[in-house]
């Protein structure tokens, strides 16, 4: 690390060998590989404080990682160039994500799982239906590897504490993907561009296996992409039952009022759009429980800075840097000439809700998945989520970032005025 010898990493009493109430690590050396029988993903309750840079993130980010402590941090802003990752432990396992039905990406898969379990004795994870892939299973040669790997399904299996650091291949998706993965503290991520954008994507696969070298032994810089906490409260009216003095159970005709809460972690942003319906949407938006304003067009979209790039900045709205703790609001295709789009402080809570006098129901999706209906009486409540994505750079979080609106995004590009030489300046 560039910290010297005297350089401490900061980190929690979990990061510092205390093991997480009801999570065991020896489920990770049982003689099945496959993690099908793992709970579900509980989550833990955090008192939130108000204020203007929100939340403090946790100082761990999967098992093992965790930020080099800065003594010349200020409140809770940091310089982004100071953000470095570092390892208490040296790294074991890391959970590779391959963009699925990509044949381009087999062979760097093929290479990248190769390199990590031969030469670097590290356990790797890998999604099951990845490797059920018939080009795969035909190759007798990395059959023999791929027994090797731990394999998981996606919404059956936990990977809580089990992976160290994450590689992703292919594009922005994938990067999507992995954050979808871990409702809680997020192992660091690094992302090789082989989809079409790659913003998210900094790495090029062609010297893998020295950047990958590098990250293992901790010399790498990171920044913290904040994610919003989405809770979805769904009203339903179900059938209440009795039951006789024989046990039979009768149906008398009554509904009951319930309330089901589901909670997901998104990284780029929570769509709230009128669906297939013709009539605009009409949605209340509240901010710490006050009406701040009906929403009448064709949708919402509430942001992170990291998805301030992605849905947001193509309905109209400015583009934040990842280190700004922030919710964008961008209104689409408002009928309101004078709806714009604005930024609240990262700490506010904010609550959607359909319109009493809404003519239709609305959509949400995260991230584009888990599409679902809102109807009268439901609601979605947004704050900023206490689990960063620990993205890893390839120089750091301001070059990265400025290097990918130019070569993505191509920003501000324009052919150059020309200048003007001694006899334009006579006229």
């Amino acid at each position: 690390m560039d910290g010297g010898p005297e350089a401490v990493p900061y980190c929690c009493a979990t990061c510092e060998g205390g093991e997480v109430p009801g999570r065991s690590l020896g489920r990770l050396y049982k003689k099945s590989r496959s993690l099908s029988t793992s709970s579900a993903t509980t989550y833990s309750e955090y008192r939130r404080t108000q204020s203007l840079h929100g939340p403090s993130p946790v100082t761990t980010f999967g098992p093992k990682a965790c930020m080099l402590k800065n003594p010349q941090a200020v409140m809770h802003i940091q310089d982004p160039a100071s953000q470095r990752l570092t390892w208490n432990k040296p790294p074991k396992s890391v959970l590779v994500i391959k963009k699925i039905r990509d044949a381009s990406l087999l062979q760097p898969f093929k290479e990248l799982c190769i390199f990590l379990t031969e030469v670097k004795n590290m356990i790797v994870y890998v999604e099951k239906k990845v490797l059920d892939d018939p080009a795969i299973t035909g190759d007798e040669n990395f059959g023999a590897i791929s027994k090797k790997f731990c394999t998981f399904r996606e919404d059956f299996d936990d990977l809580s504490n089990r992976v160290d650091f994450i590689i992703c291949l292919g594009g922005d998706g994938t990067l999507l993907y992995a954050s979808s993965l871990f409702q809680d503290s997020v192992p660091p991520v690094m992302a090789f561009h082989l989809g079409s954008l790659g913003f998210l994507t900094p790495f090029k696969f062609d010297t893998y296996q020295t950047q990958v070298t590098q990250i293992i032994e901790g010399n790498a810089a990171i920044v913290l992409r904040s994610r919003l906490q989405v809770q979805v409260l769904k009203e339903t009216w179900e059938e209440k039952d009795a039951v006789d003095e024989k046990g039979f159970i009768l149906t008398n005709g009554e509904h009951e009022l319930s309330r089901k809460a589901v909670q997901y972690q998104v990284l780029n942003e929570v769509v709230v759009d009128r669906g297939p319906s013709s009539y605009l949407s009409n949605v209340d938006l509240y901010l710490d429980g006050h009406l701040i304003t009906t929403v009448q067009g064709d949708g919402l979209i509430v942001s992170t800075p990291t998805g301030s790039t992605a849905y947001a900045v193509a309905a109209g709205a400015s583009m934040i840097h990842p280190n700004v703790p922030a919710i964008m609001i961008t209104p689409i295709c408002p009928h309101s000439l004078s709806f714009r789009p604005i930024v609240v402080p990262a700490g506010v809570e904010l609550k959607i809700m359909l319109s009493r006098d809404a003519r239709n129901t609305a959509w949400v999706s995260f991230d584009g998945r888990k599409r679902q209906e809102i109807c009268h009486g439901d609601s979605i409540t947004i704050t900023t989520s206490c689990f960063p994505v620990p993205s890893i750079c390839f120089r750091d979080p301001v070059n990265d970032w400025f290097e990918s609106l130019a070569q993505c995004l191509h920003w501000n590009v324009r052919k150059k005025q020309n200048h003007l030489n001694s006899e334009d300046e006579e006229f």
